[in-house]
């Protein structure tokens, strides 16, 4: 069993899908699919259901997933120790970021580490804030970088910068004249929300309570995956949102948004990385990139 053996099994695992494994490893499919034969020819097992042109996951390909991570996610750390020995930060940084942070804070910040430390590997992944957290306590991602508060035993803590809410809502919609609004004004429209897990819902939410209001008394019309959608839905109809500044300032420029006169909190962007595992080279050179000072105004 060889280490490449295990990514090509992974891979396939992941898609279902032999010949769409081997554009993503920039292999042959027969390269794949030969990789795949070999090992369960080697240890006399079946991994793979043939089903027509579709592959499926046989109980024991299920079962053998979790141990062929492990065993990768092993064979990177050690990868990772042996960069740090030789001096300078190398080898490969897997950072998970939410989505307000990917979008609108985090690509400047990557380009100048790439400046830096061109022998980094970085690799981005997207998703939201409690996402991003997982990814690291699994060992998925050697970095998050969210928005909000995260509070996970096994992750150490830092802010980076701040961030501020704002509450918008489209042209048609009445508080789009800069009226004056209130706390009891808020059960009185109806809302767009980011997902459950996002880092601006739960921000939202948590100013809701400080409010003495139930976020569950808002009449919630769409739940978007990302914040351009729910962008989009504001911008369309007449609900309110709640998003990051950053967001929304290129479409309130362009009068397609209209910050609403309520006072919203400012949060924070943190970066989280596991307690307990090694902190490469690497990885301590973006966690010190990412603490600089921000040029923003």
């Amino acid at each position: 069993m060889t280490l490449e053996q295990l990514r090509i099994f992974l891979e396939v695992a992941e898609r279902q899908h032999v010949t769409k494994a081997a554009q993503a490893l920039n292999l042959t499919q027969s390269a794949v699919s030969a990789a795949i034969s070999t090992l369960e020819a080697r240890h006399a097992v079946t991994l793979f259901d043939r089903i027509g042109r579709r592959i499926e996951l046989t109980e024991t390909g299920k079962l053998f997933v979790p141990e062929a991570k492990a065993i990768l996610e092993r064979a990177r750390a050690a990868e990772g120790l042996l960069a740090d020995l030789g001096g300078s930060a190398s080898g490969l940084l897997r950072v998970y970021a939410s989505q307000t942070v990917a979008s609108y804070w985090l690509p400047s910040r990557l380009v100048t580490y790439h400046e830096r430390f061109p022998r980094v590997d970085v690799r981005l992944t997207v998703g939201n804030t409690q996402s991003a957290a997982q990814a690291v306590l699994s060992g998925e991602a050697e970095l998050a970088v969210v928005e909000g508060e995260v509070f996970l035993a096994g992750l150490k803590r830092r802010k980076v910068a701040e961030d501020r809410l704002v509450l918008v809502v489209g042209s048609r919609h009445p508080w789009a004249d800069g009226r004056r609004i209130v706390s009891s004004n808020l059960a009185e429209t109806s809302w767009i929300m980011r997902e459950k897990g996002s880092g601006t819902r739960a921000a939202f939410e948590a100013e809701l309570s400080m409010l003495g209001i139930d976020p569950l008394e808002l009449s919630v019309v769409l739940e978007m995956p990302s914040n351009e959608a729910a962008i989009a839905a504001v911008e369309a109809g007449l609900s309110a949102t709640v998003l990051s500044s950053r967001a929304t300032q290129f479409h309130s420029l362009a009068g397609k948004l209209h910050v609403a006169d309520f006072p919203m909190p400012s949060r924070e962007f943190s970066t989280l990385h596991h307690a307990e595992r090694h902190v490469t080279r690497a990885l301590r050179a973006m966690l010190d990139l990412l603490g600089e000072p921000e040029n923003e105004t």
